[in-house]
């Protein structure tokens, strides 16, 4: 196999681009907050260092949100991201509100609840948290989902992937490295396995069985340079695994769209409708 890798990423460049992103964006709706979930891990590191730089620690609402299931290293990690940035975060558990909702969805006849499933739940319950401290202090939620993630699917629909910006969304996993060393990440969090810290031992990677550097690579060939799944097999990936990350993207379509609307007038939202807003900047 070829040493995989992101493609090459300018992150001075990037870096300026995504502060006048979110500072732009957020000051076309009239708000000045800027609201995120900070997990410890890198993608939300990223965004939280990109968010403070664009309003201000004074302006940007980071919140904690562990479960019974996270890590306390998760925590600490996240503590580290805020103190390297220099700005406040704000815990919110949602133990007890998973605790309170789980045994309800079992299946009749008491099938237990899968791990699958009990992470979805844990990602929806964390972007209510978020969406009802954006209500509170009247700021719009900032995403983290990375490339690699919404081309695959990897994600929570209205769950991880909800937001209202998201800076990320165009920044394979290894270019999110790479601009988490620009912005001084701390070293623990840009190292450690990336996870969604939904279950005990539950690793990105392993979840998916396949690497990111490895996912980067093939999709950067197939998406970005349009290359055919034969022609990148020819290039020394192998066929299976090729094939089954062009079945992702394919089926997980569903998941990076707004939900489709069916067209039946002259001026259908989604379809051709654009806000005046739009037409006006």
């Amino acid at each position: 196999m070829p040493s995989p890798s992101a493609p090459n990423l300018d992150t001075e460049l990037a870096e300026a681009v995504l502060v006048r992103f979110l500072r732009d964006e957020l000051h076309r709706t009239g708000l000045r907050h800027l609201v995120l979930g900070l997990s410890g891990g890198i993608d939300s590191a990223v965004a939280a260092m990109l968010a403070v730089r664009a309003v201000g620690a004074e302006h940007l609402h980071a919140v904690a949100i562990p479960s019974a299931q996270s890590s306390p290293e998760s925590l600490a990690d996240a503590r580290a991201v805020a103190d390297a940035g220099g700005f406040a975060v704000e815990t919110i558990a949602i133990g007890d509100a998973a605790a309170g909702l789980l045994p309800h969805l079992a299946a009749p006849g008491g099938a237990d609840v899968t791990p699958l499933r009990r992470g979805n739940v844990m990602a929806r319950l964390r972007m209510i948290v978020l969406y009802d401290v954006s209500a509170r202090v009247a700021g719009l939620v900032v995403g983290m989902s990375n490339k690699t993630e919404l081309l695959l699917g990897y994600g929570t629909l209205h769950g991880d992937m909800a937001s209202a910006l998201n800076p990320l969304g165009d920044l394979y996993k290894g270019q999110v490295r790479a601009l988490a060393r620009r912005l001084g990440v701390p070293q623990q969090v840009i190292e450690k396995p990336p996870t969604a810290d939904l279950w005990a031992g539950q690793t990105d990677e392993g979840e998916m069985g396949f690497t990111y550097d490895e996912a980067d690579a093939i999709l950067h060939r197939l998406v970005d340079l349009r290359r055919a799944p034969a022609d990148v097999v020819a290039d020394g990936f192998p066929e299976p695994l090729v094939r089954r990350i062009e079945t992702m993207i394919v089926r997980n379509q569903f998941k990076r769209r707004l939900p489709l609307i069916a067209k039946l007038s002259t001026r259908t939202i989604g379809h051709e409708f654009r806000y005046p807003r739009d037409w006006r900047t």
